[in-house]
């Protein structure tokens, strides 16, 4: 029987080639991205993950900091012409989503509950990727395609400085967005029973 959430998490590819071409608008992107993390779960409710969304100017302005950061860290050529033709990519995208999560919350969460405090950090991370994830199926949803990237935490200070982030405002993951003007590569599996164990 089918299952319409599979289906719709089929539909979530890591899309490299991202355009600009699409007819939603920003403010529509924005509620879809912004109703996908409102939707995450997140342990002890503690809804820790926190969200900036880049269009336009802003969006290019980040692509710019991580083009900027890795020049002078990418020595050889050949190795940075590739750096610079991936960063071009997600630049030609229509914007990007800046995962991140509040240590400040973590934190009150560790003095709250001390029998858990080493926890909390590792439960930060799962709301992080459940929300990541979320937005990510939401897009493809609308037909929008995304690759989720880690160029944290090389570019924390400039991001945190040029986007005015509060301080406990920790970078987790930078993910482009745009139209899908080329396929994603094939996805492979590996056997299920190396994978899942059923116990009855």
């Amino acid at each position: 029987m089918p299952n319409p959430y599979i289906e719709a998490i089929q539909k979530r590819r890591t899309i490299y080639s991202l355009g600009r071409n699409l007819s939603q608008t920003e403010d529509h992107l924005a509620e879809v991205i912004k109703s996908a993390v409102r939707e995450s779960p997140s342990a002890f409710n503690s809804q820790s993950t926190r969200v900036a969304i880049l269009f336009d100017n802003a969006h290019k302005q980040l692509w710019t900091i991580v083009n900027d950061e890795l020049r002078g860290r990418v020595k050889d050529e050949t190795a940075w012409r590739n750096t610079e033709t991936k960063i071009a990519a997600f630049n030609a995208a229509l914007g990007t989503v800046l995962f991140f999560e509040d240590q400040d919350v973590v934190k009150a969460l560790q003095e709250k509950f001390p029998s858990y405090a080493d926890k909390f950090p590792t439960w930060s991370e799962h709301a992080h990727g459940i929300a990541a994830h979320n937005v990510w199926a939401a897009l493809a949803q609308e037909g929008i395609g995304a690759s989720l990237q880690h160029y944290n935490p090389i570019i924390d200070e400039d991001v945190a400085r040029t986007f005015n982030i509060p301080p406990s405002w920790s970078l987790r993951a930078e993910m482009p967005f745009g139209s899908i003007e080329g396929p994603a590569s094939d996805k492979t599996y590996m056997p299920d029973e190396d994978r899942f164990r059923i116990f009855k």
